[in-house]
């Protein structure tokens, strides 16, 4: 067997509740020969008993999750075929564990959407999509995923209609005309239990001229964001010290080279004190370096003693940017506590907690008409919405659609501790259009 040689490709299995995400994700273990030797031979074992297969009971771990017959938390497999290496990562459906779906999410390169073709409603003559659906897909539109694939399942039990099929498709590209969806997005009709257009074409679908997905998994393009042409922008998450009492005391900054270069010599500014110095050496995990790019985990020393702690950033001298309080942001709310524009909140960003006011909600999107509820006062559980905030310390974080590691933030209650929203940061000053 070669070896795999397209880079490793981390996607996810998104859509509403009992779209059937743990068994499709089970049946492309079992058919692209994945599974463990015993996992394999007790899904065989309980076909000879004429039982259907359960493939979900791959993916779902938790004993809450068998019981209930739902995904709760964001399962992770890893497998591979001579072509590729995948991580996938089988996230929850259900309305009140969509917070581990954006989890899954956030570092995904693809996205398999599981649309039940039995569930669409067509009583009205357009198919209408599931709210879950709709959900998920604008948090993949906020979280900026590059390539979508909308598996319409179940068809199996529609005879396979290429009818009700196209105009399931039809129905999934008006909503991504409509939230602005930039990813490059791929139909496929699928009977994941049976295993339909899995691995291999079927022949109950010979209307369909594309590919099956494991094939079109494997031929998926994975775009990061090239940050190294940015100025640098490094976030201290440690302060490392060896021997405070020594004359020629070691102190280094340690963290991850989140844009741009760095090369020792280079003249850097810390924020937010503004102040200057040079980087004097460069540690990677494997040794001293002259430089360093996006992505790199390091410690630096600098050329003079500067207070800097941990949440402070190193920045080369020509990055323009200056630290702020005030903030456009897309949020996902998470707690069943809905947002209280009086209440106390905290905001983490990398590595630096600040007190935060959210001081307005521009409007929430609802997910059923895909409008916008202006003079909104508060948002609910799974409500995705647009605020402005102002924190308490000036923060030093760009446009989320520049740099997802300088732009992403937690919101956290202060009187609960509780993780109560995820938020992309769209702009400082209002400078932004960034939204659903």
């Amino acid at each position: 067997m070669s070896a795999p040689t397209a880079p490793l490709l981390r996607f996810i299995t998104a859509g509403s509740v009992d779209d059937g995400k743990s068994t499709l994700i089970g049946r492309l273990l079992y058919d692209s020969k994945a599974l463990l030797a015993d996992q394999a031979a007790k899904l065989d074992q309980t076909a000879q008993n004429g039982q259907a297969p359960d493939f979900a009971s791959l993916t779902d771990g938790l004993a809450a999750e068998r019981e209930q017959g739902i995904t709760i938390d964001v399962a992770y497999r890893y497998f591979s075929t001579p072509k590729r290496k995948f991580i996938i990562a089988d996230t929850p459906g259900h309305e009140q564990y969509t917070r581990n779906m954006v989890t899954g999410a956030s570092t995904a390169d693809a996205a398999i959407i599981l649309v039940d073709a039995t569930r669409v409603n067509f009583n009205s003559g357009e198919p209408v999509l599931l709210p879950q659906t709709k959900r998920h897909s604008a948090i993949l539109k906020l979280l900026g995923c590059p390539n979508i694939i909308v598996a319409v399942n179940k068809l199996d039990l529609l005879g396979f209609d290429e009818h009700k099929y196209l105009a399931i498709t039809q129905a999934y590209q008006t909503l991504a005309q409509h939230i602005g969806l930039e990813a490059d997005i791929h139909f496929l009709p699928i009977s994941a239990l049976n295993g339909d257009n899995i691995v291999d074409i079927s022949p109950n679908t010979p209307w369909h001229t594309g590919l099956a997905l494991l094939p079109l998994l494997e031929s998926l393009p994975v775009a990061r964001r090239n940050t190294d042409h940015q100025p640098a922008y490094f976030s201290v998450q440690r302060v490392a010290r060896q021997d405070g009492s020594s004359s020629d005391d070691f102190r280094g900054y340690q963290g991850r080279l989140e844009a741009g270069r760095l090369k020792t010599g280079d003249e850097v500014r810390i924020l937010p004190n503004n102040k200057t110095a040079r980087i004097a050496e460069i540690y990677k995990p494997n040794g001293k370096s002259d430089s360093a790019q996006a992505g790199d985990v390091l410690t630096l020393t600098l050329d003079s003693d500067i207070d800097v702690s941990r949440g402070d950033s190193i920045v080369s001298a020509d990055n323009p940017l200056i630290p702020q309080q005030n903030f456009q942001a897309a949020l996902c709310w998470f707690d069943e506590t809905p947002l209280n524009l009086r209440r106390k909140y905290l905001l983490k960003q990398g590595a630096k907690t600040t007190g935060v006011k959210i001081s307005e909600i521009a409007y929430v999107w609802d997910v059923h008409t895909l409008s916008h509820v202006q003079s909104a006062q508060q948002l609910n559980l799974n409500d995705i919405g647009n605020v402005s905030l102002k924190t308490q310390q000036p923060l030093n974080a760009t446009a989320y659609t520049e740099n997802p590691a300088t732009g992403a933030f937690i919101l956290i209650d202060e009187a609960t501790n509780h993780t109560v929203a995820a938020g992309m940061i769209r702009g400082a000053n209002h400078e932004s259009t960034f939204e659903i």
